[in-house]
Formats: structure tokens, sequence, C-alpha cells
């Protein structure tokens, strides 16, 4: 017998008598682990050494390793073969009248119990729910709520552009907020106009811990006859004690949408520093976490929609749920939502 084939061989039954001794799968990954693991078992190192052998022996002694390795592996799946079947023999004994064992349930991500309790809570108020299509044209997401040409908002470096032109444009895009459904409602209704319209939005923007590039709303509309601000505050201040009980608070301030007049955004107090703002990363050190824009319906809207803007006014808002389910339940990132997981999710 060569030299080479003395090591191969002694490797063999060396190799073979500890997967022998290896019972039970943990013992038998343990083997394989040491011999056959990627990054340092014994025959994976022995074939790496292979460079240093003498040339004139490399060749028969890198393909006997080979064969070896094949062997091993071949042996280790027989094994494993032979503890499945007998595994499944011991089972057969068993009483197959008794009751199943029970399989575990999913449950909804926390975004979804999110926007079902935020839909339960407009529901109460009277409004109706209304979908639209995510793939929306230019002239629903843009035009219509008053975001012209030169908006920023239309920058392909905040819209994400279906890549189709027609007559020579871009008008197709992965809708940026829900409020094109507004817009789809009141073609198709006379006032009164009570609705929501929860769904899925699209925005090419940096993500951080508030921010994700697609996220999750829920735009409400309401158009009568004398709706006036108060009545906003008031369904607002609703919802967020409807979500949030009545210990949290709650700020109103001014700001700018086209599509209404005037504007204003609504933030809770950040869970995490309960609005004293210092060194939160959360809130920006702000001490409140903006959750939704709002306002009076811009009378051009109304008139755009076929109804009569000195007779009819309106409200409109719109709610981010990953920023509700942050407030609810105290999540610091909202990235977390869709990083899939298990031991975030389970936990809701």
């Amino acid at each position: 017998m060569s030299t080479i084939e003395a090591e191969v061989d002694a490797l063999r039954s060396e190799a073979l008598e500890a997967l022998t001794q290896a019972d039970g799968e943990a013992a038998r990954e343990a083997w394989r682990a040491e011999w056959l693991g990627r990054k340092d078992g014994r025959l994976t190192l022995r074939l790496r050494a292979l460079k240093d052998a003498p040339p004139e022996s490399r060749a028969a002694l890198g393909k006997s390793l080979n064969e070896l390795k094949a062997t091993l592996e071949a042996e280790l799946e027989a094994r494993r073969d032979s503890a499945r079947a007998a595994a499944l023999s011991a089972d057969a004994a068993l009483d197959v009248t008794l009751p199943g064992r029970p399989q575990s349930l999913g449950r909804l991500h926390p975004v979804t119990q999110t926007m079902n309790d935020c839909i339960a809570a407009f529901a109460e108020m009277g409004f109706r729910v209304f979908e639209g299509p995510e793939v929306e044209w230019s002239r629903y997401n843009f035009d219509a709520v008053r975001i012209p040409d030169d908006h920023p908002a239309r920058d392909m470096w905040d819209t994400i552009w279906i890549d189709t032109l027609i007559e020579g444009e871009r008008q197709i895009l992965l809708r940026t907020h829900t409020s094109p459904n507004q817009i789809r409602v009141m073609e198709q209704t006379e006032p009164p106009v009570r609705v929501i319209v929860p769904g899925k939005c699209y925005r090419q923007e940096a993500t951080d811990a508030t921010h994700e590039w697609m996220l999750t709303q829920i735009e409400g509309l309401a158009v009568d006859e004398g709706v006036r601000m108060s009545d906003l505050k008031g369904t607002l201040y609703a919802f967020a004690r409807r979500l949030f009980g009545e210990d949290r608070r709650i700020i109103f301030h001014h700001s700018y949408f086209p599509f209404v007049e005037p504007g204003v955004e609504m933030a809770i107090d950040c869970f995490l520093c309960r609005a004293g703002g210092s060194d939160c990363r959360t809130c920006h050190d702000t001490g409140w976490i903006e959750i939704l824009g709002a306002g009076m319906v811009h009378p051009e809207i109304i008139e755009n929609a076929g109804y009569d803007s000195s007779r009819y006014t309106g409200f409109a808002f719109g709610v981010g749920i990953e920023r509700v389910a942050m407030l609810r339940w105290g999540i610091e990132d909202i990235r977390h939502f869709y990083q899939n997981d298990l031991r975030f999710l389970r936990q809701f």
C-alpha cells in the first residue's frame, strides 16, 4: 500500500468510526462540522493543504481525498435517512385516534392590525371605506390635487414613475399618497361625502427611524354643507382618543398642503421622551411625532369635482399608519416593520 493510500485509509477509518459513535442528529451535525465543515473541517483543511504536497503526488492525493469526501457525505446522509425511517416507524405505533397536534397559527402584521383599528375608529363616526389603484395617473395624483408641473413632488427623485411615455410625457406612477382616490370618490358621488381611503403609497426618499420608501396611509374626506375646521379637529381628536387613550397629548400647527386651505399638521407627544425632546432620535429632539396632515379642502378642488364651492365645504386628512403603530406600541424605528424579523413580529 502506498503512503497516499495509507494516509487516506487512516482518515477514512477514523471518520467512519467517529460517525458510528454519533448518536442523534445533534451528534451527527457536530461530526459533519468536525470533518466536512467548510471553514475548518478536518478533511477540508487537508484538501486546502494540497498546495504544499509534492507535485508528483498532488494529483493522486487530491483525487483520493475528494473520493473520501464523497464517501463520508454519502454515509452521513444514509445514516440520517435511516434515523428518519426509524422515527416514522415509531410514530406509526401511535394511536391515530388521538387528537392531532395543534398547529401554530399566524397573526396579522402590526401595520395591518393598526390599519384595521383606524378603519374601525372612523367607521364608528360614519365614514365609508373606498379603495383605489396603487399604479396611478399623474392627473389624479398631481393635477387634480393642485400639484402643478413645476412642483418639487413631481421630481423623479421623489416620485417612482413607470417607465412609459404617453404623448412624450411620463403620466403613470406609483401613487405618492392616497389623495387621488378622494378625487375619484367626488367624481362618482354627490354630497354629502364621508369616506376614508386606505392603501400603500411609494416615495423615493431616504429611510431613517421615522421614514420608509413604502408607507401605508388612510386618507379621509368629508364634504357637505356647513363643514368647518372645528368638525375636522373634533374628528381627529376623537380618532386620537380612540387609538392612543386620553393621556396622550395632541398638537395642531399650521402647515402647507396644495389641496387644502388652511392646512394643519397633527402630532402626538413622543412615546419615548414624552415631549421632553432631549437626545431623542425618534422625534429628532422636538418632543413630537407628526402623524397626519389635514385641512379644509381647497375651493378649487371642490369646483373641479363638479360641486358648488359656494354651497359645499369639506375637510381632508392623511394618516400615516406606520407612525400610528409606532406611537401605540413604543416602536423606535419604522424599519422594524418590514425586516421580517419574527422576534419582532411575534410581539404583537
